[in-house]
């Protein structure tokens, strides 16, 4: 299997790679890879917790989907060891709509053979990525009063695994 580019080509928010053509069959991405984010909703989902906590960007970025599914795994793990499957609820709340294209170039002896170098530099699609603005919640995090120490702990190691800064903002509800 191949290595993944760095993500530091893809993180800036510009122009989304789209092609656009007078042609109707080149207009468009044919291909949508898979993302692996397996679960968006983990723990239970019915009921009701008085505090609510986000982990909230602080700039505008993309965030590759394999990024997203290793903070949800770490920070559910955490969940469901310390705190119990029932004693919080965790929403993912980026989706990886954009996808990243890219346009390997092939290099050694003989490539000129077989590379198209930048005459259909368009790319095939690799990867998907959510785009995400300035103050957007990557996860939500519904727990009860007692947990709230675990639960900013489960957000904090989450953190770690995004390419970005976060902030952990903490809303109590009214029930």
């Amino acid at each position: 299997m191949a290595r993944l580019r760095k993500f530091a080509g893809y993180r800036r928010l510009e122009r989304p790679y789209t092609r656009t053509s007078k042609y109707k069959s080149k207009s468009y991405i044919k291909a949508n890879p898979k993302h692996t984010i397996v679960r968006f909703d983990m723990g239970n989902q019915i009921k009701k917790f008085p505090v609510t906590m986000e982990l909230v960007t602080k700039s505008a970025l993309q965030i590759r989907h394999n990024a997203i599914e290793s903070a949800r795994q770490t920070c559910n793990k955490l969940l469901e060891g310390k705190v119990g499957i029932n004693d919080y609820a965790l929403k993912v709340m980026a989706y990886p709509h954009q996808i990243l294209r890219e346009n390997p170039l092939a290099a050694g002896a003989g490539a000129d053979r077989f590379s198209t170098g930048m005459a259909h530099n368009y790319g095939k699609p690799i990867s998907a990525a959510a785009r995400l603005k300035k103050g957007q919640a990557v996860f939500r995090l519904e727990i009860s009063k007692e947990k709230m120490v675990t639960g900013r702990a489960a957000l904090k190691r989450a953190q770690f695994k995004l390419p970005c800064d976060c902030l952990i903002e903490v809303t109590m509800n009214k029930l």
